[in-house]
């Protein structure tokens, strides 16, 4: 939970500097990459579920 918690405040922060400064964010540009990058976030949190817990 609280891994969870850090990881959203510190993509927050990213893309608030990212914004702030004018620079491109560490992101795919396209909705096929940003899909990608959700399935494997999604298949990192499965896969923990089964085998940690």
């Amino acid at each position: 939970m609280i891994a969870s918690a850090i990881g959203l405040i510190l993509g927050m922060g990213i893309g608030m500097a990212c914004y702030w400064f004018d620079i491109p964010p560490p992101a795919p540009p396209k909705l096929a990459g940003a899909l990608l990058v959700i399935a494997m976030t999604a298949g990192f949190v499965a896969t923990d579920l089964l085998i940690g817990g």
